[in-house]
């Protein structure tokens, strides 16, 4: 496996890992399949602090890790909202892992940024065992925030003081 920098021509996978998300998951509460125009117009996005990495294997993009702004405030600039997704065929081998990894050392050295936070769809054990185990802490539920497949979900919060 490899892990670098996301270019431009990864984007076809990383929009087919992000829109099975949105179809068959709740990982993300967006309800509508992204376009590729849609998913250019975010990549462009990335630049300076938020960045964007992907795990490659066999020259196929597999997973992919973002820092992005985590909200539109100038005073929220040192604080990043990070995203983890990984293709349902190569889930279990270690990928979230390493991308955390690289991203949170990325954000380290990057000494612009003081904080990184998690956004996770409430019962995402995987997710929240992840985080835990990479330094984040806990800092609360939202209740009954998003609707999708049918129920309500909660979201759960986790930061990461660099």
């Amino acid at each position: 496996m490899i892990v670098r920098k996301a270019e431009e021509r990864d984007l076809p996978e990383l929009l087919e890992i992000y829109n099975y998300e949105v179809l068959n998951g709740v990982a993300t509460l967006d309800l509508h399949e992204k376009t590729l125009d849609e998913r250019k117009m975010w990549f462009s996005e990335h630049t300076g602090s938020h960045k964007i990495i992907v795990a490659e294997i066999d020259g196929k993009a597999v997973g992919y890790a973002s820092l992005s702004p985590y909200r539109q405030k100038e005073a929220y600039k040192s604080t990043v909202e990070l995203s983890i997704y990984v293709d349902v065929n190569f889930r279990g081998r270690g990928i979230a892992k390493t991308l955390m990894r690289e991203i949170l050392e990325i954000a380290r050295s990057d000494k612009s940024l003081h904080t990184v936070v998690s956004v996770i769809t409430s019962g995402n054990e995987a997710s929240e065992k992840l985080h835990k185990d990479f330094g984040f802490t806990f800092c609360g539920t939202l209740h009954e925030v998003g609707f999708k497949s049918g129920a309500y979900r909660d979201i759960d919060n986790f930061e990461l003081i660099l």
